[in-house]
């Protein structure tokens, strides 16, 4: 192969390394937060909400939006001090500033008619995902007590820029009808009364759009593509890591297992980094080009000890991706089957878009590897080392930042 045709293939694959990680943060999904609203019907008609939100992001915004300087102070001197019974205090004591900046970003209505808000309770402080949340009980006074209910949240825009990406997981028992949703800024409200492929399509999209906006898993995907030599191959690491993060996911989501956001990220980087380096030292093998086009069959498979190694250690990175996975969705509640539909669901969408990427790419690279096996070799392994330095990267920046 020419140099002018190599340096095209490092140039082009360098372009795209740059083009997914230019400009991302060192946790790929960026800061966000997720909104837990709980919905059941109250007396008379009415309907009960309890929404829970991320304690110092509610204060922060709360007290910039209502132009409350005591309710900053208060709060954040509870939360520095890590006192629950403080943190709930503060917002006890400024309660008109906290409710109506929630009710003003959150509604419900009956019919096209928006119900009227008031407090059904105080502020309790608890934790999830091992950071404060605010408890606030609402209840709301409806036109018409039948009738279908329409729920919307714009908490925590972007446009305040405190966090991005907002999301809020609704669940309901409400006028018989049962069921979860999942809002954004991209689709703010949900009926009660939605079909089921309604609720599918929501969380099927949300699992879809995280794999699609967090780079850090698509260029593990990349790499696994591009270290696969033959079908079988990927489709085995691709077995392997969906069945490791499916795993995890569940038992995440469920609260059955935990581990804490500044140990998971930088291992996910690491993974990344791992995988890509693992083809790069198998190139540098004197036989290699040679084998790329038709490689030989080897133990169990089609896979030699390398190889058995290699879907090991995908399927141990499949594991701490499941819990990244489990921490977008943001969802620790009881065990319900209505929270399990939901969470497969979400998986559905990550697993369909990752099936999607591998049918794009790996043929291409099949097909340059058949008809120009050294092309082949600079075209992964340029697309190997930009993922590797990328991973690198996002890897120390992820432990400075823990």
């Amino acid at each position: 192969m020419s140099s002018r045709v190599r340096r095209a293939l490092v140039g082009i694959t360098a372009a795209v390394i740059a083009f997914l990680g230019l400009g991302q943060p060192a946790s790929a999904h960026g800061f966000s937060s997720v909104v837990y609203v709980h919905i059941t019907g109250g007396d008379g008609g009415r309907v009960r909400t309890v929404l829970e939100l991320e304690y110092d992001l509610f204060v922060v915004s709360a007290a910039d939006a209502e132009h409350d300087d005591p309710l900053f102070r208060a709060g954040t001197a509870a939360f520095e001090a890590e006192d629950a019974r403080a943190q709930a205090a503060a917002l006890e004591s400024h309660a008109d500033s906290a409710v109506t900046y929630v009710t003003e970003r959150f509604s419900v209505g009956a019919d096209g008619k928006a119900c009227t808000p008031s407090r059904a309770g105080d502020v309790t402080v608890g934790r999830r995902q091992g950071v404060p949340y605010a408890s606030l009980p609402l209840e709301w006074a409806c036109p018409a007590k039948d009738g279908d209910r329409e729920v919307r949240s714009t908490l925590f825009p972007d446009s305040e820029g405190y966090v991005r990406g907002t999301r809020t997981i609704a669940t309901y028992d409400l006028t018989g009808l049962s069921g979860s949703a999942a809002l954004d800024a991209g689709h703010p409200s949900f009926s009660i009364s939605q079909s089921w492929y309604e609720r599918f399509w929501e969380f099927f999209r949300l699992g879809a759009e995280h794999l699609l906006t967090g780079v850090d898993h698509v260029l593990f995907l990349l790499a696994l593509i591009a270290g696969s030599r033959r079908l079988r191959e990927i489709v085995l690491a691709a077995t392997g890591f969906t069945l490791a993060h499916s795993v995890t996911f569940l038992l995440a989501a469920l609260g059955l297992v935990e581990a804490p956001e500044r140990i998971v990220e930088p291992v996910i980087a690491l993974s990344i980094a791992v995988v890509a380096g693992w083809h790069l030292l198998r190139l540098r093998r004197h036989d290699d080009v040679a084998t790329l086009a038709n490689p030989a069959e080897q133990g169990p498979l089609g896979l030699d000890r390398a190889g058995w190694l290699r879907l090991g250690v995908v399927f141990c990175f499949g594991l701490v991706h499941g819990l990244g996975f489990a921490g977008a969705l943001g969802i620790d509640e009881p065990w319900s089957w209505t929270l399990l539909w939901s969470l497969l669901v979400f998986n559905v969408g990550i697993e369909a878009v990752q099936l999607g990427i591998i049918v794009l790419v790996f043929p291409l690279l099949a097909l340059l590897r058949h008809r120009a096996p050294r092309a082949g070799m600079w075209a992964t392994g340029a697309l190997c080392a930009g993922v590797a330095a990328m991973g690198s990267v996002w890897f120390v920046q992820r432990v400075l930042e823990g």
